[in-house]
């Protein structure tokens, strides 16, 4: 069959080859609203499973990962976290999880994956409430950050049940770094469950694919290599097969100050202030969305050569965007170069 191709790019970001190809009628789509973004799912259809029942059961899981994570819901798991004071918490094993990845998370990204840095995130008005627009007082930034910081929390197992502490009164999690991630992990395990083994799953950018697409071939996605210089937009292609890819950067979540300039939603833990380098956007491939998803936000916080070089070390597929003399340049690490090359 005749491939259809259309660029679907989001800048700096990615696009889906097979987004736009003409699907056989095998092939089974999901698209739905969740976490204030939209989810797609694709796959080839098993004999005797009804799309309809798919959907409802993956829209369930979507609902119930949202009830956990989501610091907008007053009635969510992590909100209820949140309120306490210093102390412990019985918590949902998938709250457990993801809590137990970003903590693995932060100590390969030397610290800058923090889901700690909630209280600093609202000071800047990047958390729900968004009507905050005056730049944070030192006061204020120093009080947020005695409160923040992975060792402000602990997580045990007994009897089955996992327990979440939080070692100081007004220790605030948000996991929005992790949960976008977390939730496309969550709808591929159903699938497999389901009998479904070719399928890519996004949900808010992130990916995920097993097996092979309609036309044979592993699920095909693209980075963007934007350049402003020549208006012109290549692309390094990736097959997903039993992989996942997530996509951070500052160019789509951001805000002016009182004098007009451009602050990212992303705080460094260490400054307490939203980041400021060179970087435009980080992807990172990983076998789980949670994973790349984590890594993706910790290396753009590090920047360019810190980031780069923790991918080094850790033996990372990472693929860099850089803002230079008024255009971009691209860094790929050497374990994406060589799964490139692979392939």
């Amino acid at each position: 069959m005749k491939r259809l191709f259309c660029r679907l790019l989001l800048w700096g970001g990615l696009w889906l080859l097979a987004a736009c190809m003409r699907e056989p009628s095998a092939v089974a789509v999901i698209r739905g609203q969740t976490m204030g973004t939209t989810y797609t799912v694709k796959y080839i259809e098993p004999a005797g499973l009804a799309r309809e029942s798919v959907q409802q059961e993956l829209e369930a899981l979507l609902e119930s990962v949202n009830r956990e994570m989501s610091t907008y819901r007053e009635d969510s798991e992590i909100s209820a976290f949140n309120r306490m004071g210093a102390g412990e918490a019985a918590v949902s094993a998938g709250f457990a999880e993801v809590v137990d990845e970003a903590v693995r998370l932060n100590g390969i990204t030397r610290g800058a994956l923090d889901v700690t840095v909630g209280p600093l995130v609202n000071l800047w008005g990047f958390g729900p409430d968004k009507s905050i627009t005056r730049e944070p007082t030192a006061r204020q930034l120093a009080a947020a950050a005695e409160v923040a910081g992975i060792d402000k929390i602990s997580l045990r197992r007994s009897g089955g049940k996992a327990f979440l502490g939080k070692k100081a009164d007004g220790v605030y999690l948000d996991l929005s770094a992790v949960a976008k991630g977390y939730g496309v992990d969550v709808l591929a395990r159903r699938l497999e469950g389901l009998g479904v083994s070719r399928y890519l799953v996004e949900v808010g950018g992130e990916l995920r694919g097993r097996g092979t697409n309609p036309q044979g071939q592993p699920w095909q996605v693209g980075i963007e290599q934007p350049s402003l210089a020549q208006g012109q937009a290549g692309s390094v292609v990736v097959p997903l097969d039993n992989m996942a890819l997530a996509t951070s950067g500052d160019y789509r979540n951001f805000r002016l100050d009182g004098a007009g300039r451009r602050l990212s939603h992303i705080i460094h833990p260490k400054t307490q202030r939203p980041i400021s380098h060179s970087l435009a956007s980080v992807s990172v491939l990983a076998p789980q969305a949670v994973t790349a998803d984590g890594l993706a936000t910790g290396l753009f916080v590090l920047g360019e050569d810190e980031a780069m070089a923790v991918a080094e070390a850790q033996n990372l597929p990472v693929f860099l965007i850089i803002y230079r003399d008024g255009g971009f340049e691209t860094r790929m690490s050497p374990a994406l170069r060589r799964l490139l090359d692979e392939k």
